[in-house]
């Protein structure tokens, strides 16, 4: 009987194995976007954040203003997200197995996930953009 059952199973294994796959890497890449995408953000205000430390702005000042717009950009994207997750969960209800359409344990990690990586992201760029002179900040283009 359990192999009987083992052969009937066997499909729902393969393709459950596979989803998970392609949902680790669609993860990965979509960290990496979010990453590339946030410090070109903040690079492209190199000049900006020259012009803020020529005045007398704090390297910890310009950190903050510019973790707190990510921050903003993060909160708006994650609602969205979480409202696409919780949509087509309900949709492929009917091919999950031991699992429900909203698992709250992988919709959290992977709100950790991005969260970290927007920040992270804006972070370095922020140190790198701020750790060069501001006259040399204020020439480039």
């Amino acid at each position: 009987m359990d192999e009987i059952l083992a052969q009937r199973r066997w499909f729902d294994r393969v393709f459950g194995t596979m989803f998970a796959a392609f949902a680790t890497v669609a993860l990965m890449l979509s960290a990496v976007g979010l990453y590339a995408m946030t410090a070109y953000a903040v690079t492209r205000r190199t000049q900006e954040i020259g012009v803020r430390m020529a005045l007398g702005a704090e390297a910890r000042q310009v950190w903050r203003l510019f973790i707190g717009q990510s921050s903003a950009q993060l909160a708006v994207g994650l609602t969205l997200g979480m409202a696409g997750a919780f949509g087509v969960g309900r949709l492929l209800r009917s091919l999950l197995a031991q699992t429900s359409a909203t698992d709250p344990l992988t919709l959290i990690t992977t709100a950790i996930v991005f969260a970290s990586v927007s920040l992270t992201a804006c972070y370095v760029a922020a140190r790198r953009a701020t750790a060069i002179d501001p006259l040399r900040a204020l020439r480039c283009e």
